[in-house]
């Protein structure tokens, strides 16, 4: 792709999530701007693309408060996978937790948003490859949680990764932590303060009076 073609790509993205169009078309358009043999200039690419990205979606993520659950569920499933194209695991990982704590929490008026063992597994799975602790314990405890009928093993499984996350958490115990209240807690090096705006700003929480913000 010419600089030229990557200017107006760049531009053309830009103004797909100014105009709130959170939809295939626009992932399209951002993954056509990661195809790169440099790897230099991938990962430049990368950059420029999640601080954009961070930046934009603070906004986004404002306009969602008063919004309806399905509206605020589609555009942070659109970030979810946005920012794992960027390759911005934490924010993906952030954001992937608040939509299944919102689908969780929705779902006593609308059984079909129910988040099943399985999803709470896979994510805490997700979160330890990441070297996200504390989270891990969050997933596995809303895993253990589930009350769908479940085979011994998986619940073995839950229970054996939490252990390896409570070990791991234990050895970073003196950093420091910013307290969600009623959520995770996760270490200042595992979760941004940014992070931690974008958390509150989509789910209403109150972060400790720690979080000068």
């Amino acid at each position: 792709m010419s600089n030229n073609r990557v200017v107006e790509t760049i531009s053309l993205f830009r103004s797909q999530l100014q105009h709130r169009r959170f939809d295939d078309e626009t992932l399209r358009i951002l993954e056509s701007l990661l195809i790169s043999k440099d790897v230099k200039s991938l990962l430049e690419m990368r950059s420029c693309l999640r601080d954009f990205m961070r930046s934009e979606s603070v906004y986004v993520l404002k306009e969602l408060l008063e919004k309806p659950v399905d509206q605020k569920l589609t555009v942070l499933e659109f970030f979810v996978r946005a920012f794992a194209l960027v390759a911005d695991v934490e924010s993906c990982l952030a954001l992937k937790y608040e939509a299944l704590v919102l689908r969780e929490r929705t779902s006593v008026s609308r059984e079909w948003l129910r988040v099943s063992k399985e999803e709470w597994f896979g994510f805490a799975k997700d979160s330890l490859h990441n070297g996200f602790y504390s989270i891990v314990v969050k997933g596995c405890d809303n895993a253990l949680s589930c009350t769908q009928l479940a085979d011994a093993e998986i619940n073995l499984k839950i229970k054996k990764l939490k252990d390896i996350a409570v070990n791991l958490v234990a050895s970073h115990s003196g950093w420091d932590r910013f307290p969600i209240k009623g959520k995770f807690e996760p270490n200042l090096g595992e979760i941004s303060c940014f992070m931690l705006l974008l958390v509150r700003m989509v789910c209403h929480l109150q972060l400790d009076t720690l979080l000068d913000i």
